[in-house]
Parts: C-alpha cells; sequence; structure tokens
C-alpha cells in the first residue's frame, strides 16, 4: 500500500460519521448514558494486609500448640492464637462493612429492610459451633 491521500469517493458511502455543512445528522445522534464517575468502593491492599497478616498469625499460634500437643503453655498459646483470630476477623467485618460488603443472605444498610431471622439464626449456630469445637480442641489441652 502506499501512502497518499484519502480516497474521498470510497469513504463517501459511510453515511453514519457524514457532517451535513451545518453539524452532524439528526439520525446520527446517540441518546446520553448516565455514568457512576465514583469508582466502586472496595477494600484497599493497605486495609486488607494487616488482617490478613493478624488472621495467619492466629491461626498458626491456634494450630500448632493444637496438632503438637505443646505442654503446659499450648492451651494458653492456642487461646491467644483463638482471640488473636476472631479480633482479625472482628476487624476484617467491619472494614468490610465500612465500603458497603454485608454478609450473604442479608440486605445492604440502605435497604431499610430487616434481616431474615432464618438467616440471622444460621449465622448464630456456626458461630456458636465453631467457637464451641476451638473451646473444646482447647480444654482437651489440658
Amino acid at each position: 500500500m502506499e501512502a497518499g491521500p484519502r480516497d474521498t469517493e470510497r469513504d463517501a458511502g459511510h453515511e453514519a460519521g457524514r457532517l451535513s455543512p451545518d453539524g452532524p445528522d439528526e439520525l446520527a445522534v446517540t441518546p446520553e448514558v448516565e455514568v457512576e464517575l465514583r469508582p466502586a468502593r472496595r477494600l484497599r491492599i493497605w486495609q486488607l494486609a494487616p488482617i490478613v497478616i493478624l488472621a495467619a498469625v492466629g491461626s498458626l499460634m491456634f494450630a500448632f500448640p493444637l496438632a503438637f500437643e505443646v505442654g503446659e503453655g499450648g492451651a494458653v498459646v492456642a487461646m491467644l492464637g483463638l482471640l488473636i483470630s476472631g479480633c482479625a476477623a472482628g476487624w476484617g467485618m467491619m472494614a468490610a462493612r465500612r465500603v458497603g460488603h454485608t454478609w450473604p443472605g442479608l440486605p445492604p444498610r440502605e435497604a431499610g429492610e430487616r434481616p431474615d431471622w432464618r438467616v440471622v439464626a444460621l449465622y448464630v449456630v456456626a458461630g456458636a459451633a465453631l467457637v464451641a469445637l476451638a473451646v473444646w480442641r482447647v480444654d482437651r489441652l489440658r
């Protein structure tokens, strides 16, 4: 292909982009679309990093004494790890709530709806079962 002036006769076949002497054709005008300019609210890495690090350290402190049954201090270290893991989970839930995330099955805060009692009961039972299993396992170390 050679570089040269445009073939105006060939381009004349495109009717959509043509301009009339007084401006664009009326048929070529597209409707306006509203676009949200603010970025979506999501957790940033500087918010997630301390939560993930605390959760990892806490779960390791909880898991190692339980797995290897380390002497007399194992139960104390395991309970401290459980406490740190719980704090990291609470911190993560609060950070997620601040950016607008909700638990599955629960309505958003702005919706003004009441949550279904069955979903809340399911979360309470699951949380109580996890706490009971953790306390039972730590108690078995003694």
